[in-house]
């Protein structure tokens, strides 16, 4: 009975994504089928559903921006047909909604390089905190790939915070009822994530010195080595960027989108942390070929040869 609910969950929402997606190249394909029509100066001759034969859903007012899509909403003359075809003529509203999404698309590029840095949290920094020193005691050692947990602990720390203590307090200065918008929240972690590479920077700086003196190699960590517990500034960045970048995203993409593209929303939201894992695995195949010409890769098998700092 589980697998069938998780069947069926998958499947709404590929559904959603598939139908969301032919709303939006039914608008396309019947803009670019009347290229060479002129909108009509009053937007109450273009195509609308009158309201009482609309079954659900909210209409949308015409507005100026992508102007080139409103030609799909007009009404040819001798074609009376047309408005059983979609791929010829669509409603305002549909029209409007396709702008919407389409306007997401500059913030979802943008986004990508919070996806990238989160990516960082469970490979290099792993990599990082397997070259250091694991033992908290003589007998207790920190596994490297557990560090990654510290993350979620300041994201348990800052969004409480956040929601109990801060917001309230913006909300009476701003007036905003989220206390600021969506796409200061994104900003702020964005920030958040630059601070972050800076610390991770120095971090790794240091440990490289250490090693160097040490002479030691990656499998050869001991108490003069570097304490792994050095890591936990950048991971508790990580988290609270998370709780500003990460949330933020997700309401976002989740409210801007129309009623009836909610799962193209959360579709944009996923893929933002799904095409940054894949850039950064890019960018680290380029990294490490170009700094590889001279001999010493940024990025090496073994790190304590390589430069993570000048990476990062």
């Amino acid at each position: 009975m589980e697998d069938n609910d998780v069947y069926k969950k998958s499947f709404l929402r590929h559904t959603g994504w598939n139908f969301a997606m032919c709303l939006i190249l039914q608008v396309l394909v019947a803009a670019i089928r009347k290229r060479h029509l002129s909108c009509p100066s009053n937007p109450a001759l273009l195509y609308e559903v009158p309201e009482s034969e609309r079954a659900k859903g909210r209409f949308l007012r015409l507005t100026s921006t992508l102007s080139f899509l409103d030609k799909a909403a007009i009404i040819e003359e001798g074609h009376i047909e047309e408005k059983n075809n979609p791929w010829r003529l669509v409603t305002v509203t549909r029209v409007e909604e396709t702008k919407l999404v389409i306007n997401l698309v500059p913030i979802w590029l943008t986004s990508l390089t919070v996806g990238v840095c989160v990516a960082q949290g469970t490979t290099l920094f792993v990599k990082q905190a397997a070259a250091m020193n694991l033992r908290i005691s003589d007998n207790f050692k920190i596994p490297a790939a557990s560090m990654s947990s510290i993350s979620a602990v300041g994201t348990l720390i800052i969004v409480p915070i956040y929601d109990r203590i801060i917001v309230p307090i913006l909300r009476k200065v701003t007036g905003n009822e989220r206390g600021i918008n969506i796409l200061t929240r994104i900003s702020i972690g964005m920030a958040l994530f630059v601070i972050l590479m800076v610390v991770a920077a120095i971090v790794e700086a240091k440990r490289l010195r250490m090693a160097t003196h040490d002479a030691l190699s990656v499998w050869e960590t001991d108490h003069n080595s570097m304490s792994v517990l050095w890591l936990i500034p950048q991971y508790l960045i990580l988290g609270f960027g998370n709780s500003f970048s990460i949330v933020g995203l997700q309401e976002y993409f989740y409210d801007q989108v129309p009623d009836t593209m909610r799962s193209l929303g959360m579709g944009l939201y996923l893929s933002v942390i799904g095409t940054g894992y894949f850039l950064s695995s890019f960018l680290i195949i380029i990294v490490d070929h170009v700094t590889g010409k001279n001999g010493k890769s940024w990025i090496g098998k073994d790190i304590n040869s390589s430069h993570l700092n000048r990476f990062y």
